[in-house]
């Protein structure tokens, strides 16, 4: 699996398929093989010949766990994605975020949007600029003893993923608490590359991707029928969306 080390950290990555780049940023908790690729994500873009580039992001997967708070900064994962860049030689991309992913995927765009083609937001809408991400009793739930002891239902749902994949539970307890950042509504307002905005129409926890929408000039926004937050990202009206999306760039 190759890697590559920003300071003292080792973020590990994959890198398939020929074509224009893609960078894809997975949700909390999860890993690249878990949001890309189980999903077939991977598989669709280079199938559509794309270069699927796909990073486990600090506290994540094979890269490096870490557990102070402040190195979880959503400005410091956008910084992350920005050094894979810089790595592979790649003067930009589009960038596909999911959840946390997404996040970071719009402070990239705002920071430096010549190195983001486009910027695609999975399972995040008005709560980028609403809401710094999970509270923290989804950290809470994460140190507990086990998942019988959490006793907030939504909580428990992020505990056993996390057990499922096999997380460093204070690695991911420190990510929440690190990476409670959101951007203003004025600078959503100043993200000046195109954007796709796609929640399912179930997500109690990404809010209105309209609204989010409406705020990013020339944004577009797509519902993803009778999905929650945890099933959307796999669903095929989000993928048809997002070719649909990419098939648009010149």
């Amino acid at each position: 699996m190759p890697s590559f080390r920003r300071d003292d950290v080792e973020i590990a990555f994959l890198d398939e398929g020929e074509g224009e780049p893609i960078v894809l940023v997975h949700g909390f908790g999860s890993n690249k093989e878990v949001n890309w690729v189980a999903t077939r994500w991977v598989a669709t873009l280079t199938r559509v010949r794309r270069r699927v580039i796909a990073p486990d992001m600090r506290g994540h997967g094979a890269s490096t766990k870490l557990y102070d708070p402040a190195a979880y900064h959503t400005s410091i994962m956008a910084d992350d994605v920005r050094a894979l860049l810089d790595h592979l030689g790649l003067g930009w991309a589009d960038i596909l975020g999911y959840s946390m992913g997404a996040r970071v995927a719009a402070f990239l765009a705002l920071a430096d949007p010549e190195r983001v083609r486009s910027a695609i937001l999975g399972g995040l809408g008005i709560r980028l600029v609403e809401s710094a991400g999970l509270p923290e009793n989804v950290a809470e739930a994460l140190e507990a003893r086990s998942a019988a002891d959490v006793a907030d239902p939504k909580a428990r749902i992020y505990r056993e993923f996390a057990e499922e994949t096999g997380s460093d539970f204070a690695a991911l307890a420190a990510c929440i608490r690190g990476s409670r950042q959101s951007l203003t509504r004025a600078e959503a307002a100043r993200i000046g590359v195109p954007v796709l905005v796609a929640v399912g129409t179930k997500d109690e926890i990404a809010g209105s991707p309209h609204e989010l929408a409406a705020l990013i000039p020339g944004a577009q926004a797509a519902d993803i029928p009778r999905r929650d937050h945890m099933r959307a990202v796999g669903d095929r009206v989000f993928k048809q969306a997002v070719l649909r999306f990419l098939g648009e760039r010149p």
